[in-house]
Order: C-alpha cells, then structure tokens, then sequence
C-alpha cells in the first residue's frame, strides 16, 4: 500500500514572508528623561492592540508561526478504524471541506496526514478530543489524546504521520485539538529531530475562585503560571530558556468567572484565542465568539467571562527576530536553506519510512503509549 499511497505535505507550499522593525537606542538622553518618557508611553497605552476574526488557520505572532484549530464530529468507526460512513463526494486526499461535520484531510481510509516531512521548526499538538496515532522515520511511535500533548522538534528533518483512528464502533468518534507551530531559532534548526510527550497527568492545571465563588482552570502546557510549573519541553526548543517568556496556558472559564492576566516582560508577544463561548470581556471590551485578541504584555488585563462557559488558548513569548522563510512544511531562515531542505529531502527521504504504510495507525485494542527513537517505552493505557 506504501508505494501506491499518495504523499501529501498537510499544507499547501506557503511562501512566509518577514518585515524587520529596527529601534533606535534614545542616545544622548538622560536616564531621568528615558524613564519619564517610559512612564508616559506606558500610562497611554490601550491594553488590547487588536482584535481579529479566526479562521481554520490562526495567526500568531514570533515565535509561533501559526495554529490550527481542528474539530471534527467523526462518525462511528469501521474494522479499518475510519468512518462507518460514506466517503463518496469527498475529495479524497485533500479533505479540507466540512462535509457530515467532518473532514478527511489527506487521509483516504483513515482521517488526518499521513507520512510528510519537516524541517527548521516545531509541532506542538494539543488533544482535547479524540486520538492522534504517530509514526515517524525514525522508528519512533505513539497513541496520544484526550488532553495529552506532544511536543516534536522537526530539527535538521523528520518524517510524520499523524492520523485519527476512529476506535469506537458503538459510538461517534469526537476530535478536537489545536496544533500550533513554534519557529526555531538558527542555531537549532539543523538539531537531531525528537519529541516529548507531556502526559494530561503531568500537565499542571491552575485553579482559581473569584469574589463571587465563580471559578476557572488553566492548564499550564508551557511556562509557568503563579506556583504551577509546566513539564520541560524539548531540550533544544525555544521554549526551553525561561528568559523567553514561552506561554501556552489554555483557560476555561465558568459562566461569571473573572481573572487578572499577570503581566509578562514588555517586548513580549502575548495573543488570547477566545475559540470557545458566547461573550466574554477583555480589559472591558467585548470580544466577539472565534476571535484573536492581541494584547499588551505588561499590563495587567482582567478576563470576564459572562453566560456560559467559555475557553481562551494563550499563546506567549518573546521573538525570536530572525528572517523566517517558509515553504510547505520547511521553515528556514534564508531561500537558498529552503532549496537545500529540498534537496536534503529528496536525498535521504529524512531517514526513510520505515511503516509499512504511510497512514499508520497502530492496533485497534493499544492504549496511549509512546515509543521513542531510542527504545524508550511510555506506557498509559
């Protein structure tokens, strides 16, 4: 099946281009001056900078290179673990209409991306619903979901899949998950490629109760919030130095709730995805439902949720500030790095696919488990 299985990227070739904001130095003022005029700057600011409407794509700002929102009803499952259901009007291989309340995405049994190479950046999945099969070309394997996260360095190349088995056959097959991509900086991009799983059980979730006994979680998937300290995320991320101020806490506010954003240092990125709900306030301003919000970082931003329950994904850090160019499923900092990923590609296949087809999905009756490169076995069940 291998030979004959049409190879998809799960984007289309993306040209990403980059503008460069130089700042000059206030020379020859006094220290006294420089802070006066801070302090100025700082008291007529607005907290929220802009607000935008999302789409299927979110955009981000550096270091991330972008997100994804998924969510998909699937049907029951089939023996082959895809949809009970018929796939005919589909446009098999490149799914990406909601047809049924779902979609195929380049899977053609199976939903999801099978085997498709990267390079120069990192993947970062968020399950909330629903299962994620993985097998790379490195041997390396994996069942994660329902709140588990993985965290893949793509580095110098690897090859991925990432398909959706639909395991119950009693019962619909719900997904959701966001995934959001997260630049590295030059001196990383040719690192050996690896992925950590960060287990729902590890994940530290935030608890807080209002004046008024209305409460909300965060779960703390990177950075630190308050006493809560997320796992370490993979030793040559971005993420990895605590000065670069790296967030991703997704909120999950009851019907009342209200809650000071702390500060972050300013020349921080700091955008709230407010994906799920009916109306919410951000530093007093409504925010319409599916909406980004770009927001100051060093300042303290009150979050008022109003009728139901509502769900906000931060997404946090400072800049990298490098030249970033993308093409397809290549992040690199010049064109002739884009070209030589190509060519590295076309070469050494990242190693190979060593599945016997390139929408894997492991055995119907394994647990959440992940097998490394290395050998190493985590087993959840």
């Amino acid at each position: 099946m291998s030979d004959k299985f049409q190879r998809r990227t799960f984007l289309t070739q993306l040209g990403l281009g980059i503008t460069s904001v130089i700042t000059l130095p206030m020379l020859g003022l006094s220290n006294a001056l420089k802070k006066g005029l801070e302090n100025e700057s700082t008291s007529m600011k607005k907290p929220i900078k802009e607000i935008k409407a999302l789409g299927f794509q979110w955009e981000t700002s550096d270091p991330f290179l972008f997100c994804v929102h998924h969510e998909d009803s699937f049907p029951k499952g089939n023996e082959m673990l895809g949809p009970a259901a018929s796939l005919s009007g589909r446009h098999l291989g490149d799914d990406f209409i909601i047809k049924d309340g779902y979609r195929m995405y380049h899977g053609k049994t199976v939903p999801g991306f099978p085997g498709h190479p990267h390079r120069g950046f990192e993947t970062i999945t968020v399950v909330r619903k629903g299962l994620v099969d993985h097998a790379d070309s490195l041997g390396a394997a994996g069942r994660y979901g329902n709140g588990d996260v993985q965290w893949m360095t793509a580095g110098k190349g690897v090859q991925h899949s990432e398909m959706f088995p639909l395991l119950s056959q009693e019962k619909e097959n719900p997904l959701e998950l966001f995934q959001i991509w997260l630049n590295l900086p030059k001196k990383n991009k040719m690192v050996d490629a690896h992925f950590t799983m960060l287990w729902k059980e590890a994940i530290p979730r935030y608890q807080f109760t209002d004046v008024n006994k209305n409460t909300l979680e965060i779960e703390v998937i990177a950075g630190m919030l308050e006493d809560k300290k997320a796992p370490a995320p993979p030793p040559d991320s971005w993420a990895s130095d605590p000065n670069n101020e790296v967030a991703i806490w997704n909120i999950k506010m009851r019907p009342g709730a209200s809650w000071k954003l702390p500060k972050a240092s300013a020349g921080t990125n700091r955008t709230l995805y407010f994906y799920e709900g009916n109306s919410i306030l951000i530093a007093g301003e409504s925010i319409p439902p599916y909406s980004a919000v770009l927001v100051e970082p060093d300042m303290e931003i009150t979050l008022e949720n109003q009728s139901t329950d509502a769900s906000i994904l931060v997404l946090q850090g400072k800049p990298i500030g490098e030249p970033v160019i993308q093409y397809g499923p290549f992040v690199m900092n010049t064109k002739d790095e884009i070209n030589q990923a190509f060519e590295d590609y076309h070469r050494t296949q990242f190693g190979g696919w060593p599945w016997p087809r390139y929408d894997q999905v492991h055995d119907k009756n394994k647990g959440r488990f992940a097998k490394h490169s290395d050998g190493v076995l985590e087993e959840k069940g």
